[in-house]
């Protein structure tokens, strides 16, 4: 078995290097390796057209214009890819060995599995976990399961909400059924939507401990709090639950959530971003009918109830740490 490596790249010139040395120790996993690039200005281009031709590995370039996203450039590469499975990884990640073939080893050892998340490490700091997996609760909050946490936390393979985009395997069939990514969102919580939309469909999300990757963080998008990200991780929350939210979770939640938004208003205006994360809110009302919604279907209400499950126990467990 063999994927297809999908990463977007924005100006992210000064990490091709790592990138592309550590894909090459998992080489005989790798059928591709698709860049999509959103119009970067640095010296990214150039790179990749000359490494291209002495690289052991098929390199495909998508050029774009401009800055489309991380969802839409995840998309074009997604159908440009030959493989059922597709590898997304961040342009600041570098793999490991065995890390392809130990997420391709659990995503075949599981019934209706969608994906798997891989154990992504601090670059700097290799001792502390970045990312094992993403959790959703019934505030709206997305929890980086592990986040600074010692490696040795998280040694089991286990179920998660939703795989974190920027080091995950995904099953390219699923993909095509449950719908892409949602070019909307633009960047963030387009992988939360889509775990959550694989869910309600009774599909599952893993995370595998054996496939370790280093993560720089924040490569693209800059600093951990700033005004973009801030305003449209807002809005993409709003948007989540929209889609998919039916009418009665909606009623049951509303009260949490409006806890949750409310907690989160003042812990960004304690930091000086309260105006922008409530103008994130007000964007996400009021563009909210341009999102196609997950289509009800009554043969999914087991689904919809163990997702409320997990809603409560990971608000739990959010407030238990």
């Amino acid at each position: 078995m063999k994927v297809s490596i999908i990463t977007p790249n924005y100006n992210g010139f000064k990490f091709l290097e790592g990138f592309f040395n550590s894909l090459l120790i998992e080489k005989d996993y790798i059928n591709e390796i698709i860049i999509v690039d959103n119009g970067s200005t640095d010296k990214s281009i150039e790179y990749i057209n000359d490494l291209s031709s002495n690289y052991p590995i098929n390199i495909k370039l998508i050029k774009n214009t401009k800055n489309l996203g991380f969802a839409s450039a995840i998309n074009q590469g997604i159908k440009l890819s030959k493989s059922e499975y597709v590898y997304l990884l961040n342009n600041d990640v570098e793999i490991t060995k065995d890390s392809i073939k130990n997420l391709l080893l659990t995503i075949n050892s599981y019934d209706n599995i969608f994906s798997v998340s891989s154990k992504m490490l601090q670059f700097y700091n290799r001792n502390l976990i970045d990312d094992a997996g993403d959790e959703y609760t019934i505030l709206a909050y997305t929890k980086k399961s592990g986040n600074n946490q010692d490696i040795s936390n998280y040694t089991k393979t286990r179920e998660i909400f939703s795989s974190c985009a920027g080091a995950a395997l995904y099953k390219k069939s699923i993909i095509e059924e449950l719908g892409y990514f949602d070019n909307n969102f633009f960047a963030y919580m387009e992988d939360v939507d889509l775990g959550y939309r694989a869910q309600i469909n009774g599909y599952k999300n893993y995370f595998s401990p054996d496939s370790i990757v280093y993560h720089i963080g924040s490569g693209t998008t800059g600093s951990k709090y700033n005004e973009f990200k801030i305003k449209i991780a807002a809005r993409n929350n709003i948007w989540l639950i929209y889609k998919n939210f039916p009418i009665p979770q909606k009623i049951i939640n509303f009260i949490f959530l409006l806890i949750g938004f409310g907690i989160k208003y003042l812990y960004f205006k304690k930091k000086g971003f309260g105006d922008i994360y409530i103008s994130g809110i007000k964007e996400g009302l009021n563009s909210r009918n341009k999102l196609e919604k997950t289509k009800f279907n009554i043969k999914n209400w087991k689904n919809y109830f163990k997702i409320e499950w997990k809603l409560l126990k990971n608000t739990f467990l959010l407030f238990k740490k």
